[in-house]
Formats: C-alpha cells, structure tokens, sequence
C-alpha cells in the first residue's frame, strides 16, 4: 500500500529559563512573524508578565493589545475570533495557565494565525500540544487546535506560584505511563494511528520526571525547568501522534467524570488524574504492578493519593471508575466499564478509599 504523508507541525523556538520574559520581541523577530500581536491572558499572568510584554513590543514600534478572558466556553473562543479578525492582528500570544493559552490556540487554529504559547505556571501538558481543552457546561471537549510556533517559559515566574500547581503538572506527566498502555490496548483491540516514536517520547518523559523527583523538590528555578522541560515533551508527543492519546487514557476519562459527578472549581486537574492513574495502573498490572511505585512518587511531590486528599467522597470514586468508559468512544483499560463491587476492591487495595 502507498505511504500516506502525515503533516506534524512542532514548535521552532522553545525558551525556558529565567529571564526569558524579555526575549519574547526577539524570539517573535526570529520566528519573522508579521502584523502587530493579540496577547490573551488573565488578570494575574497579565500583570506579572502581560504588561511587560505590551511596553516591549511598543518599544519596537508595535500596536500590540491585550484582552482579559471572561469565561472558557465556546463564546469566549468566538469573542476572541471577532477581535482577531475585525483588528487584523499577525498573530497570537497566550499568557498564563491552561484556559488562556487554550483558548489562544484554538482561536489562533479558526483565524489561521501563528500562535505562541508563554505559559506562567508548570501544571500541564498543553502549553506544547495541538490539542485543546475547552468546557461545556458538565462536558470537557478535547478539540484539534494549532500548536504553538514558539514556547516561552520564565522560570523565574513559574517559581513564583503555589507548589500545588507544579506538583498538578508533574502527576499530568507521571499519568502518561498508563495513557500509553491504553493506546497500545486501544491499537490491540483494532485502533489506528499508533505512533512508536510518540509513545517512546511520552513514556520517557515520565521516566525522566521519576527519575529526577528528588531535583524536583528542591523547588526552586532548576526544579521549574525540569517539569516545563517535561512538559513541553509531553505536548511534542501528543502534536506527533495527531491525538492526545500519548498522554490522555482511562486516568482524564475518571479525571472528568470525577468533576461531572462532584464539581468543585478548587481541585486540579492534574491532582485528579494522578488518583486516576494508581487505579489504572492497578487495572493494568495487578497488585504487584507499577502502580506502588506512581502512588510513592505522588506522595513525595505532595500531591492527593486518597478520596480525602482529593478531597471528594469515596462513592464519587467508585462512580467515576463505574462510569468513565462513557465519556468519549476511546477505548481504554476500563474497556465497557467495570462492575461496582470490582471499583471497591480496586479503589481499596490502591488505599484511594
């Protein structure tokens, strides 16, 4: 049979240190993106980073702007578009966390425009990928979008946030060791579009991340590199399979049934994919399995192993586990759903209840 072509676009420039904040006119210059920017942000990463870049660009003869989001949802997607095309902006920056750069790609992705992600915080994998999450009232889209052109991420800054949404970013990454099994499951089972080299890059970026746990909880600048380095690999995987199955499996199906079932806007995401992937692990395993391993890996990086620490009730995990097959018709360990009694156990034997 003939080859079939496969387009991969990846970013050209990443930046990570301290003091990358006053490379991004530069970084732009390099990348010879044309027309004036629209940076999208929120009220804090607009004042820790926003504003800076705003003077920076004036300062080259730019007319850059800025616009504070007001919600996640479609209609924000659509707000931002309209702005993008009536003022005929070159191309996109999204500054802060994962609703701003979010929303930035996927509004980059309707206007055909270059978009480059400047993340503030380490918490998650889509600072780098082609894939956006938006909500939807109880629903969680996972929807194509461009990948960023160009990644620029100030240690500095990303050391200056609450531990908890470093340690969120680190169990993201940690989670890619059962997404990867539920692709190789999914590939078993008659699902196209396995990527060797995709999975390769997923798996060793949580091997790398275990591996150096202990630099990590230094906490400091060095640490922050680490899981933005990590992070950004992650993203790559997902932006070379085509999907976000590198680092997305039974763990974020559990991760977003958890939040249908029990809402809480103070839990992160990342923290409740960590709880999903020991039970993964353990449906994958067994008891001896890898999944001892993830729980002691979590729990030094001070992230929730438990129902308690998650801080949701124990029947809202056995709810998830019962019921997370049904949130999208992607194949996973949890196959057509598993059976109450058999959550319990699992749920128990893991200590997560």
């Amino acid at each position: 049979m003939p080859y079939k072509s496969n387009w991969v676009q990846l970013p050209r420039i990443v930046s990570i240190g301290e003091g990358v904040l006053d490379e991004v006119v530069s970084i732009v210059e390099e990348l010879r993106l044309l027309g004036d920017p629209l940076l999208i942000t929120t009220k804090t990463p607009g004042k820790i980073a926003g504003e800076k870049i705003i003077g920076d660009f004036e300062a080259k003869g730019y007319n850059p702007d800025l616009t504070l989001l007001v919600s996640e949802g479609m209609s924000e997607i659509d707000r931002v578009v309209d702005i993008l095309e009536k003022e005929k902006f070159g191309f996109v920056i999204g500054i802060g966390g994962g609703k701003p750069i979010d929303i930035a790609k996927i509004a980059s992705e309707k206007t055909n425009k270059e978009f480059i992600s400047f993340p503030t915080v380490a918490s998650h994998d889509g600072i780098a990928s082609g894939r956006a999450s938006i909500p939807d009232g109880e629903n969680q889209h996972s929807m194509a979008a461009k990948p960023p052109v160009g990644i620029i991420a100030d240690t500095k800054i990303m050391a200056d946030v609450p531990w908890r949404l470093t340690s969120a970013g680190c169990a993201d990454i940690i989670s890619n060791f059962t997404a990867v099994k539920d692709w190789r499951l999914a590939t078993a089972h008659g699902e196209t579009g396995y990527s060797e080299y995709a999975a390769a890059l997923s798996e060793m970026t949580a091997e790398i991340l275990i591996k150096n746990v202990d630099l990590i909880l230094e906490k400091s600048e060095r640490s922050i590199a680490i899981v933005a380095r990590a992070l950004v690999s992650s993203g790559v995987a997902m932006s070379i399979a085509g999907s976000s199955r590198p680092a997305s499996g039974g763990e974020h199906l559990f991760s977003h049934q958890l939040n249908r079932i029990e809402p809480n806007g103070d839990r992160l995401h990342g923290h409740q994919v960590g709880v999903g992937t020991i039970l993964m692990e353990y449906l994958h395993s067994g008891e001896s399995g890898g999944w001892k391993k993830i729980k002691e890996t979590l729990e030094k990086l001070d992230c929730p192993t438990t129902a308690e620490e998650l801080k949701v009730s124990p029947d809202s995990v056995i709810k998830s586990l019962t019921t997370a097959h049904k949130i999208r018709d992607r194949y996973t360990i949890l196959k057509d759903g598993i059976g109450e009694n058999e959550a319990k156990d699992i749920a128990n034997k893991t200590g997560v209840i």
